[in-house]
């Protein structure tokens, strides 16, 4: 039975209460992923509960993947998921983790002659396009490097945009009126070359994810082709399934 408190409030649950001391560390960066959480014994020492209740509340974060839980090792700080049954921009992916996303520019400029990437964007061989480069961070460490391409012609300034802490699907819709619906994605697991494992702070040839996309507009035509690579012990895939 729930007890209130002043203000004839309801008092939080303490299995919330726990949940909400690790989120807050979480948020402050003070635990990232990867990172060891205070043990079931050790929650009901510090917050004075009960055993069970510090395990109902792990159980809670780990079935909303804040948590991994690893037999015989703890429980540790999830890396962010990547979620197939919805399309969304890395800033939205971070805000449904609860984390800021962060991005540092390496490159944003037009190029031409890249006949490949036009093809995907269904553009003349010779067209010219916007290719922007972003390292991705998360909790102050590398978390992918993406290298996007746009129609040059359709997009004019975006170049000249700053993308360090804004949305690119955010700019897109307010600033050129462009609805972005579903994308086609290719995803794989390949070596990290050596440029590669500089930016992501990984050995040369650790295994990376690679997620190719090629996201359309509301009028079917493809915008945007995106490249990028995902340090593999940072990430898991979130997929949803309907029948």
């Amino acid at each position: 039975m729930s007890v209130n408190g002043q203000n004839g409030q309801k008092a939080v649950p303490a299995y919330q209460k726990i949940q909400g001391s690790i989120r807050e560390r979480i948020d402050a960066g003070d635990l990232k992923p990867g990172d060891a959480v205070a043990s079931e014994r050790e929650l009901a020492r510090v917050h004075s509960v009960s055993l069970m209740t510090a395990r109902h509340a792990l159980a809670g974060l780990e079935r909303e993947g804040v948590v991994e839980r690893r037999r015989g090792a703890g429980t540790f700080v999830a890396p962010p998921r990547i979620h197939f049954n919805k399309l969304m921009s890395y800033t939205e992916q971070m805000a449904s983790r609860g984390l800021a996303a962060f991005s540092k520019v390496i490159a944003a400029k037009i190029v031409e002659q890249e006949d490949e990437i036009a093809a995907r964007l269904m553009l003349p061989a010779a067209s010219k396009m916007v290719k922007i480069e972003r390292l991705r961070h998360t909790a102050d460490e590398p978390f992918a490097l993406e290298t996007c391409y746009l129609p040059a012609e359709r997009f004019p300034g975006l170049a000249r945009e700053a993308l360090g802490r804004s949305s690119l699907f955010a700019r897109l819709e307010q600033d050129y009126g462009v609805q972005l619906t579903y994308a086609d994605e290719e995803v794989d697991a390949t070596a990290a070359d050596l440029r590669i494992a500089q930016f992501l702070q990984v050995p040369r040839g650790a295994p990376v994810m690679r997620i190719r996309q090629v996201i359309y507009s509301s009028n079917g035509k493809p915008v945007i082709y995106v490249v990028g690579f995902y340090r593999a012990e940072r990430h898991s895939l979130f997929i949803r399934r309907f029948r």
